[in-house]
């Protein structure tokens, strides 16, 4: 059974999952890319990003190609200075094709609470707008 300071702990990792949610579906890469460190490691897929600048430069790529994104992440454990998240977020294509992508994140901190490190593999399924369920 958990004790009142694991329940705490859970709790504040729990609110920076949402709070990473929130800011990601602002869609602003330069505001974003403050919650990282100057030199933070990235895999995105298949993409290795490195450094605030890539980050602004691979979102604002990312969303003239995801439109209509909407994400939802979901804490799924941590320990010390580490969080992992399962997500899953929908957007359309240039034609109108709607998709869910589902995966995991890992995330690691440094001593100021920034991200240093983001790994995530993501998998894509072609959906019809009527199987939303990120509106």
């Amino acid at each position: 059974m958990m004790d009142k300071i694991q329940q705490s702990n859970q709790w504040a990792v729990w609110h920076e999952a949402q709070e990473v949610a929130f800011c990601r579906n602002s869609q602003d890469p330069e505001k974003i890319a403050k919650a990282y460190t100057i030199d933070s490691e990235w895999r995105n897929r298949d993409q290795f990003v490195n450094g605030r600048e890539e980050i602004v430069k691979f979102l604002s790529e990312k969303w003239k190609k995801e439109l209509n994104y909407k994400l939802k992440k979901e804490y799924w454990a941590h320990t010390d200075n580490r969080i992992a998240v399962r997500f899953k977020y929908e957007f359309q294509d240039s034609e109108g094709n709607w998709f869910r992508a589902y995966g995991n994140e890992n995330w690691e901190f440094d001593e100021n609470g920034l991200m240093a490190k983001r790994y995530a593999s993501i998998n894509n399924l072609a959906i019809n707008e009527g199987e939303r369920r990120l509106t």
